[in-house]
């Protein structure tokens, strides 16, 4: 008596579907394995919400759950579904032929999520630049990857809020800038421009004066950081101390400053450097900004008595 409900239902969709009982029970398997292995996926991401407030942490373990509950569904669906290697043989064959043919793409994906979990060219959390896209890597999935976009319309690394989601086939194909793997600092430079009558050489030791303060603290981590990389690449840096460089602009003395920073704290860095320079050339009176200008020059008239200017006047001439 209690098999005769099931029975009723499989001949129905049998009479109706014409779905043999074989095939049904391929079907319920199939589902049962992935409410089972789906009813695990939750309870892990449970277990670790409980016990760890670190996102890091709960993203690594939600994303090992769901590729292991997702390797488990197929290869618990290949041996209900194929009973012997040699169909699975001919599946995996032919499968493969239609995804080379008809879902390059996604092969490509897929080809490009491998590569990233083998190689690592980055990992979520890193901040990268793809192509013209850059931003902090946020999820990496089977076929895509997702930034929190920087930069674009606003000043400096910061973010713009948008979501950028790339598929990973752009792995494969695009150079990616990783600003966090091997040397874990970026160099940074702000250009100070003074006029030529400016006294140059002053302004220039106090521009190293205050790069020095903001920055110099930062060269032992960087000498560490370059240690460390210098083990796997060919990463070699002598002088990590911050310096500045003198060049001639057209409307003046182009002094550089160059130093090391935190790829996120970049902005932050040149508005401290920034507020100090303003400061400290506000009290020289000897130091002036210099910009774009057109001015009349007559050599004769100003330039210097061995280059054809005006000869000083003696006292019987005057």
């Amino acid at each position: 008596m209690k098999g005769e409900p099931i029975q009723t239902v499989q001949d129905l969709l049998e009479n109706s579907l014409g779905l043999q009982p074989v095939t049904q029970y391929k079907l319920l398997s199939s589902l049962l394995v992935i409410l089972g292995l789906f009813a695990i996926h939750q309870l892990v991401n449970y277990f670790v919400r409980r016990r760890t407030t670190d996102a890091r942490t709960r993203y690594r373990a939600r994303k090992f759950s769901a590729y292991s509950g997702a390797g488990l569904v197929i290869l618990i669906g290949i041996q209900i579904w194929f009973a012997g290697l040699r169909d699975l043989g001919t599946f995996l064959g032919l499968f493969s032929a239609g995804l080379a043919i008809a879902l390059k793409d996604m092969v490509a994906d897929i080809a490009g999520w491998a590569y990233c979990l083998i190689r690592r060219p980055f990992e979520v959390g890193d901040r990268i630049q793809v192509g013209d896209h850059c931003g902090d890597v946020i999820d990496l999935s089977l076929f895509r990857f997702t930034l929190n976009e920087i930069g674009n319309w606003v000043d400096a690394d910061q973010s713009t809020g948008r979501v950028i989601h790339i598929p990973n086939n752009r792995i494969l194909t695009e150079v990616i800038a990783n600003y966090n793997r091997g040397f874990e600092f970026i160099w940074n430079e702000i250009q100070v421009l003074v006029t030529f009558e400016s006294n140059w050489q002053r302004a220039k030791e106090i521009l190293q004066q205050i790069v020095d303060d903001r920055s110099t603290h930062l060269t032992g981590a960087a000498m560490d950081s370059v240690r460390k990389a210098s083990q796997s690449q060919m990463i070699i840096y002598s002088v990590l101390t911050p310096k500045v460089w003198t060049k001639v602009a057209n409307s003046g003395v182009l002094l550089t400053m160059r130093y090391l920073c935190d790829p996120r704290k970049r902005r932050s860095s040149e508005e401290l450097i920034w507020e100090d320079v303003l400061i400290e050339f506000g009290k020289c009176e000897d130091i002036d900004f210099a910009y774009p200008t057109i001015r009349r020059y007559i050599n004769p008239e100003e330039g210097k008595p061995e280059t054809g200017g005006p000869t000083t006047s003696s006292p019987s001439e005057k």
